[in-house]
């Protein structure tokens, strides 16, 4: 019985596989798609877990762009988490961002303003060490 059943399988497999070689190569492209999605997550909370570690003031714009920078170097679904994952918690990005900042945090738009510019520096390709301060040690 479990002969006939793997047979039908990697037949079922063969035929699709045989005619239709696009809806193989699309589920390929959406697995490296989340794969790389899932990595450029990881990226950005390595990044935001590296800022909380160094505590070092005026660092926070270079982890924004490195964050930015590693995740979009994985491909589409890591460029893809870079867009929609924001700081400081990675959640889903929101315009009420910069209203929570001016108004909970007392850090203000300015600094919202120039937090997405290092997002966007990084997921773009900038280097990130464009913002890193002086002293930061090394380590990151």
């Amino acid at each position: 019985m479990r002969l006939w059943l793997c047979i039908a399988l990697l037949s079922i497999v063969l035929c699709v596989s045989a005619d239709r070689p696009r809806i193989g190569r699309g589920i390929v492209q959406a697995g490296q798609f989340v794969r790389d999605a899932v990595g450029g997550a990881r990226d950005m909370y390595r990044a935001y877990k590296d800022m909380r570690e160094a505590n070092y003031k005026g660092a926070d714009k270079y982890f924004h762009a490195r964050g930015n920078y590693d995740a979009a170097r994985r491909g589409p679904g890591g460029a893809w988490a870079a867009r929609v994952i924001r700081w400081p918690f990675l959640l889903p990005h929101s315009d009420a961002r910069e209203g929570w900042q001016s108004r909970v945090s007392g850090r203000g738009a300015e600094d919202t303003r120039l937090d997405q510019e290092a997002n966007r520096w990084g997921r773009s390709g900038g280097d990130p060490n464009r913002y890193r301060p002086k002293g930061l040690p090394s380590k990151y």
